[in-house]
């Protein structure tokens, strides 16, 4: 009887079975992390269809809307709420009321039952931000969202990454104005009032020097 329980040609079953068998798996679990682990909404020009060609550069461009009739929560609380169907019928009760492409919409305000926007600009669950707390601080619209008063569709202009709200952090200056242009849109765009807006802007007292949190716990909560 042999002493060895398996065959000699089994010595070279294990590194046939590991670039046949794992490689594979190994590539499957690696792409699969990619397509499934990753956040598509931190990518720079992510622009998803939404339930209804909505569009911001009609809204707030031409019409002059501003963010805050829509976004109404936004200097209130964290977040910056979607409008309701009743705010867009505010409107649309009255304009455009037989528009295909607002089917969706006077369906939704009939049955009451909300539209299903999709969100573009996502953080994950492990980072706190309070968009109050930025725009009451000065910082406008703009400077994360970019000139949605020229998109006809919302497109991420900004990566959102840790590094990138760092960068601010460390240096808010050029991204401060007074808090009463907050939605203003081309102020970024214009260096000499950029620079006039930045550290000599009137704020309130205590936010005159804003310091922005950089260690850990001032965003991960």
């Amino acid at each position: 009887m042999s002493r060895f329980f398996f065959p000699k040609w089994s010595n070279k079953a294990l590194p046939v079975g590991v670039l046949f068998g794992l490689g594979p798996l190994g590539t499957a679990a690696v792409l699969g992390m990619w397509y499934y682990g990753t956040d598509k909404n931190f990518s720079v020009g992510y622009a998803p269809r939404q339930p209804i060609p909505y569009s911001h550069k009609l809204h707030a461009g031409d019409l002059g809307i501003d963010c805050r009739y829509c976004h109404s929560t936004v200097e209130k609380g964290a977040m910056a709420s979607v409008p309701p169907t009743q705010t867009c019928m505010n409107c649309h009760a009255s304009i455009r009321t037989t528009s295909p492409k607002l089917e969706p919409l006077r369906e939704s305000f009939k049955n009451d039952k909300p539209v299903e926007w999709i969100r573009v600009h996502n953080l994950p669950d492990f980072v706190y931000f309070d968009h109050s707390a930025h725009l009451n601080a000065g910082v406008g619209c703009e400077s994360c969202h970019g000139r949605v008063d020229q998109e006809p569709v919302i497109t991420q202009k900004e990566p959102l990454t840790m590094g990138w709200c760092l960068n601010c952090h460390r240096d808010p200056a050029p991204n401060l104005r007074d808090p009463k242009d907050i939605t203003k849109m081309g102020l970024l765009e214009r260096a000499s009032i950029q620079q006039d807006l930045g550290p000599k802007a009137e704020r309130p007292a205590d936010l005159r020097k804003p310091i922005p949190p950089t260690n850990c716990s001032g965003c991960h909560r």
